[in-house]
């Protein structure tokens, strides 16, 4: 297949690439190195890719650029690109995440609408379920998002289904649930953790470490956006790890893999969800999801290239 891939050079974005690549796919990769985080780790992101072939790339926002042209002979779109992280969403920094999260998300569909795109994956996010009331969380509880970038995240799956009610683009959902694994953000939890381990600033632990989050290992995420596109799949669909654990477990599963943490305790802030768990039964049957690596070989992994 001819993929699309906005947010190309970011965490998720570079593996997915690495493994469309390898799946045999030409895929084009869209970024426009954002300053959330360093930009110069998004640079080595796509070091690797850039020579490999079937990849090319376009340095380009996708709310000032003529999408046309990136889109034209385009199987599939992988949307990932977006405005990360919940706690910086309130306050002055809505209308960022809303640029980037939702009217970049409608200028894509906007342009997808009339071409031939077989599939349209949009990487949605488990903070649409905010506190949810059952585990593990089916895509069929309601959305009910504690922080702004939650509500920016649902509002672009809106827009998904509007699109493909509308006019019969084929958009699936995939609600992603903390993914983690090498080239992770940052200001990602286990990228912390290592650093933490390793000599860096200690770890900001929110909350009393009993808040429980599905982890879920890049390699399995991908595998699982890609074949939701090769199956022709629509509608909306969880992508979780299958195994939530405490932040106290996912801390001690650190130290036992690379040495102890330093932690400093800070009250938990608002828009941190207290627990999330996915029901993956909908992709399982639907794409044949099935998370395959254990928490402990992924932060294996994970440190093995830590940088």
């Amino acid at each position: 297949m001819r993929a699309l891939v906005t947010g190309a050079a970011g965490f998720i974005g570079s593996h997915l690439c690495e493994h469309l690549l390898t799946a045999g796919d030409t895929v084009v990769g869209v970024d426009s190195f954002t300053d959330f985080y360093d930009p110069a780790l998004k640079e080595r992101n796509l070091c690797d890719l850039l020579s490999r072939p079937g990849f090319t790339f376009h340095r380009a926002d996708l709310l000032t650029t003529d999408l046309a042209p990136l889109i034209d002979g385009v199987d599939v779109v992988y949307h990932l690109a977006g405005q990360p992280g919940v706690r910086p969403s309130w306050g002055t920094q809505f209308p960022v995440y809303n640029a980037r999260n939702v009217l970049a998300t409608q200028a894509l569909l906007e342009a997808a609408r009339t071409r031939p795109v077989a599939s349209f994956v949009y990487a949605s996010s488990s903070s649409v379920y905010g506190d949810a009331r059952t585990f593990p969380t089916p895509e069929t509880a309601c959305p009910r998002p504690v922080s702004p970038y939650g509500v920016t995240k649902l509002a672009g799956e809106h827009l998904c289904e509007l699109y493909r009610g509308q006019y019969g683009l084929p958009t699936a959902c995939l609600r992603l649930f903390t993914v983690y694994g090498p080239r992770q953000r940052p200001d990602m939890a286990f990228a912390r953790l290592l650093d933490a381990a390793t000599g860096g600033p200690p770890f900001t632990l929110y909350g009393d470490g009993a808040q429980t989050r599905d982890f879920t290992y890049v390699l399995d995420a991908v595998t699982g956006i890609r074949n939701a596109a090769r199956t022709g799949f629509t509608g909306v669909a969880n992508l979780g790890g299958g195994s939530p654990v405490s932040m106290k477990q996912a801390i001690a599963a650190v130290e036992d893999a690379v040495g102890p943490v330093n932690i400093v305790a800070r009250l938990a802030e608002p828009g941190d969800a207290r627990h999330t768990g996915a029901d993956v039964s909908v992709a399982s049957l639907a794409f044949g999801f099935q998370p395959r690596t254990a928490l402990h070989d992924g932060i294996a992994a994970m440190a093995g290239g830590h940088r």
